[in-house]
């Protein structure tokens, strides 16, 4: 589903026009596990496009509490925004027409965006381009699957480690026309246990680069502060500390996490 997207003017930040205005219900994302709806949502003459993920409309899932996706989703937002790379769009959690739920503004994908991930017939990644495994493409058949050495995949792998994210996939990396790069789709982070399950491995073992040990230490210094007693009112104890100990871990390794083999490194199905 394609709509124009348009963020408001400097007078009044997303965030706020998504938490306050009316929200309109425009139609169904079918292809979403839970129930997902897109939207309008408009206050005095400002209006933008956005997602609904109302709470009554998660599937429960084994491993994470039921009813607390869309409370992740906001949580992955505001770790997202203290990093200050803009990788989420702005996310919040309101009431809507069929009561609580996440609410995060529409991005439009850029169609002629250059490609990210790549099945390509070889046993090593081009130049430009990082390894993530071997994928069965049928008849007995494999091709090495890719992503681009891009530092704004760079960066969501590092967001990810923090926020113990169990489902990055590739429908999720949304490149926009003015250069930039979201991702979507985080309910599934902050599990007290190792579940980090991604495409993103390109970079796994290798020391992390200087501008992300910056953003870990201020993310250290900032979840013991504004952002701790934020996340204190989404997440629980529990998953706050461990939140905690994923940034100390990386800091002290130095390095990009690599797949732990108790938990299936990639997502499933990848797209």
């Amino acid at each position: 589903m394609s709509a124009p997207e348009r963020i408001p003017p400097r007078s009044v930040t997303a965030a706020e026009l998504l938490a306050h205005g009316e929200l309109k219900v425009r139609g169904r994302i079918r292809d979403a596990s839970n129930a997902a709806l897109f939207c309008t949502v408009a206050q005095d003459g400002e209006e933008a496009s956005c997602v609904y993920k109302p709470v009554a409309g998660e599937r429960p899932l084994w491993d994470f509490p039921d009813g607390t996706l869309a409370q992740r989703e906001v949580a992955a937002y505001e770790v997202a925004r203290a990093t200050g790379w803009d990788l989420v769009p702005p996310t919040v959690l309101r009431d809507g027409p069929y009561g609580e739920g996440m609410v995060q503004l529409w991005i439009d994908v850029a169609p002629d965006a250059a490609e990210l991930l790549a099945l390509v017939d070889a046993e090593e990644p081009e130049p430009g381009w990082r390894a993530i495994g071997l994928a069965d493409v049928g008849e007995g058949r494999t091709a090495l699957l890719v992503h681009a050495d891009d530092e704004r995949l760079r960066r969501l792998a590092v967001l990810d480690a923090v926020i113990n994210n169990a489902d990055r996939k590739g429908g999720h990396l949304l490149p926009t026309a003015d250069g930039r790069l979201y991702g979507i789709d985080h309910g599934v982070t902050f599990n007290v246990d190792n579940k980090l399950r991604t495409l993103l491995w390109g970079w796994a073992g290798e020391p992390l680069p200087a501008d992300a040990v910056e953003v870990l230490e201020g993310l250290r210094t900032a979840l013991g502060g504004a952002l701790g007693t934020r996340l204190a009112e989404l997440i629980t104890a529990a998953e706050l500390d461990a939140t905690r100990a994923r940034v100390d871990a990386l800091l002290t390794a130095g390095k990009h996490p690599e797949p732990s083999g108790e938990w299936p490194a990639i997502p499933w199905p990848p797209v």
